[in-house]
């Protein structure tokens, strides 16, 4: 039963905000779809700093490629990254 529970778990690759109060800062991770924003993540694969003018987007192409590959979701967000940097 254990083994059915781990199999369906749904990735996605969301924002995660870090910096202080008014001063934002992201970090693109990829997490499982029922953790908190903030939870444990799988893995670091970009970040993203709406400050910076224009907004500084940094992301890592081979390993988000990979992540879709397996099947995780991008967040709205995410995707719209994603198009920008023609990345899939």
């Amino acid at each position: 039963m254990e083994g059915l529970r781990r199999r369906d778990l749904v990735l996605t690759i969301r924002l995660a905000r870090i910096g202080k109060k008014k001063k934002p800062f992201y970090r693109v991770v990829v997490i499982e779809r029922t953790r908190p924003r903030n939870g444990r993540v799988k893995e670091l694969v970009g970040t993203y700093d709406p400050l910076k003018k224009p907004a500084e987007i940094k992301l890592d192409a081979d390993r988000i490629k990979y992540w879709l590959g397996v099947g995780a979701q991008p967040s709205d967000t995410v995707k719209s990254f994603i198009r920008l940097q023609k990345i899939a």
